[in-house]
């Protein structure tokens, strides 16, 4: 398509080649559908030339002439035939020459849909992996809706125009070429007479080409913070109405939807300025051939066949120049979603496997931090020189003040990030030597908010097991996380279809759920972020049995503010501003009188007056 018409694409849509040459290797395996189908779409431009000819030699030979010289078509073995004969002939081949273009059309449109189809499916498939691929840091800055729009919307857009837009022009390029190729055999004369308009087509192609495109790239930014902004609003639609904000999300909805509606008008108006601007330099220069291309007949130097075909062309290869106009809009943004697309997939991820990487083995669970520093930005230190070793097997909490790096820690041993220096070591070996999924399988994460996706109970449970796990498993995975007699009590049991997100479940039953999923992934080393966050009194207490038997014989790093859970802990680290500030079991911490200490005594003092309350209002 681009080495059909270069200059014209080139200039009016500069990102279009870029788009083009990053998609080429999806092409590649489908060149034999893809060869088939420009050999159609050549047939199909033949036909196209062919098809004037019939009434070209009915004219000439059929009808009857009063112009002196003109009883012949010019062609010898066209000629020598009865005239009859010839009209029945140029009517059957017509009927001929219109089939065959109709099937080679089809066809044509058939493959190139097909490749289109093909290519763009592997496309969205390379940048569904290659999104959750990138890096936590990459996700924290970008906005979810707009990239769901890139990833559907986007690549739904490309596929369209394919088929809509790319193959029209591409069709129109090659009748434009052959026209052009016979209108300069039958007179060169008149062929350049009728391409008189054309540098004037092409310059204002080219202009407005540019500011379709600048329009459209505006118009698709626009729809992708209208998506971003819907998606803010869907998936925290209980703040939106607790905090009774419906109207300011609706009008920041709204006002993004009137901006790229006015930039949508606009692109239309220039397109279709365009198109008008092409009908006029069009029917200028058909006046002009059908002036001088009739002195042409008049003085015998052509046949009146032959200004028929002549005009017949010429209409025909202004209706490329016609469907430029028409698609101009179509092809600009769909330049724009492309460059959108293939911006995402040469997006590095700040994480990811060293050239020498190799896959972990079976970790016994020793973790390491050595003299590791880490900052989300250069301006705030979130760890600052923290060396720590943990044996495999042991638990320890980690506590402190929000912000001091807690979870931070957690995100280094599952290489979301990497440190800014220092090494974490599993096992003695840096971490950074072992490919990410082989590491990853060997840490289990239970986080503050579990999330479950679409499907049923068992099969969010066994969801990161990295294996095939019968129905036996799962059901003693969720005995074990005390998750089995509020499944069963469920009308559809483990069968039962999960909400969006697990609304219909309560937190408490959410992160046993997740505790049974992390039971079965059997992993050496386990995360539990604030897992008892919000849980009343007896979903508290079922969930802190069920960390205790998933923490047996696995090296557990335990996030908490509720130092309820510390006491069964073989170590506590009280973190502040990134430093270990205390370190030692329970009972050590407590007999210095520090920090955790006084933050024991007053949770421990406000339970106690609790009860005590309780028991007097009893």
């Amino acid at each position: 398509m681009a080495g059909s018409h270069p200059p014209s694409l080139a200039k009016s849509l500069p990102g279009l080649r870029r788009v083009i040459l990053r998609f080429m290797p999806y092409l590649r395996p489908h060149r034999p559908v893809l060869a088939g189908a420009t050999l159609a779409l050549v047939g199909a431009t033949l036909m196209r030339l062919l098809e004037p000819w019939p009434l070209k030699f009915v004219i000439d030979r059929v009808v009857p002439s009063t112009v002196a010289g003109t009883g012949g078509s010019g062609i010898a073995a066209v000629d020598a035939l009865d005239p009859m004969v010839l009209l029945a002939l140029s009517a059957g081949g017509l009927v001929a020459v219109i089939g065959f273009r109709a099937l080679f059309q089809y066809l044509s449109t058939i493959g190139f849909a097909l490749v289109g189809s093909r290519v763009l499916m592997e496309v969205r498939h390379a940048l569904f992996r290659h999104l959750q691929g990138l890096s936590l840091s990459f996700h924290t800055r970008a906005r979810t809706g707009d990239l769901t729009t890139r990833l559907i919307g986007d690549i739904g857009m490309l596929k369209e125009t394919a088929v809509t837009a790319a193959l029209p022009l591409a069709a129109n390029a090659l009748i434009l070429l052959g026209m052009l190729g016979v209108m300069l055999w039958l007179d060169w004369q008149l062929a350049l007479i009728a391409l008189i308009p054309l540098p004037l087509l092409w310059f204002g192609s080219v202009r407005i080409g540019k500011r379709i495109q600048e329009v459209s790239r505006k118009q698709r930014r626009l729809e992708g913070e209208m998506a971003a902004t819907a998606a803010e609003a869907m998936a925290g639609m209980r703040t939106v109405q607790a905090l009774s904000i419906e109207g300011r999300a609706a009008e920041s909805f709204t006002g993004a939807s009137r901006k790229s509606l006015k930039d949508a008008v606009k692109a239309k108006r220039l397109a279709a300025g365009l198109e008008r601007g092409v009908d006029l330099l069009a029917a200028f220069a058909t006046a002009l051939v059908l002036y001088f291309g009739a002195l042409q007949v008049l003085r015998g130097r052509l046949t009146p066949g032959d200004l028929i075909v002549f005009i017949t062309y010429l209409k025909a290869t202004f209706r490329p120049i016609r469907s430029y106009a028409k698609y101009t809009a179509r092809l600009a943004k769909a330049t724009a979603a492309g460059e959108r697309v293939v911006e995402l997939l040469d997006e590095v991820p700040d994480v990811r496997d060293a050239p020498d990487a190799q896959p972990a083995p079976a970790l016994r669970g020793d973790v390491t931090f050595d003299q590791v520093s880490f900052a989300y930005n250069r301006d705030c230190s979130t760890l600052d020189g923290l060396s720590l070793t943990v044996p495999a097997g042991s638990s320890v909490v980690l506590t402190g003040s929000s912000g001091a790096g807690k979870s931070t820690l957690a995100t280094l041993l599952l290489r979301l990030y990497d440190p800014n220096s220092g090494r974490i070591l599993f096992d003695g070996a840096d971490i950074r030597g072992f490919t990410l999924a082989s590491l990853r399988a060997q840490v289990s994460l239970v986080p503050q908010e579990t999330l479950l996706f679409r499907g049923t109970l068992a099969e969010n449970i066994a969801l990161g097991a990295g294996r095939e796990v019968s129905a036996e498993e799962i059901a003693a995975a969720a005995r074990r996380a005390n998750a089995h007699d509020f499944i069963v009590a469920l009308p559809d049991g483990y069968e039962t279809e999960v909400a969006e997100r697990g609304a219909t479940l309560s937190a408490g039953q959410r992160q046993r759920i997740a505790i049974a999923r992390a039971m079965l992934r059997q992993s050496p080393i386990l995360i539990l972020d604030e897992p008892t966050t919000g849980l009343d009194g007896a979903n508290e207490a079922a969930v802190t049995d069920a960390i205790w038997k998933l923490a047996a014989g696995r090296t557990t790093f335990l996030i908490t503010h509720d130092l309820s859970l510390a006491e069964r802990a073989d170590r506590i680290l009280y973190l502040e501003d990134g430093r270990i500030a205390e370190d030692g079991p329970h009972n050590a911490l407590l007999a210095q009188g520090g920090r955790y200490a006084r933050l024991w005594r007053l949770q421990t003092g406000a339970q106690d007056r609790g009860a005590h309350r309780h028991a007097v209002a009893g």
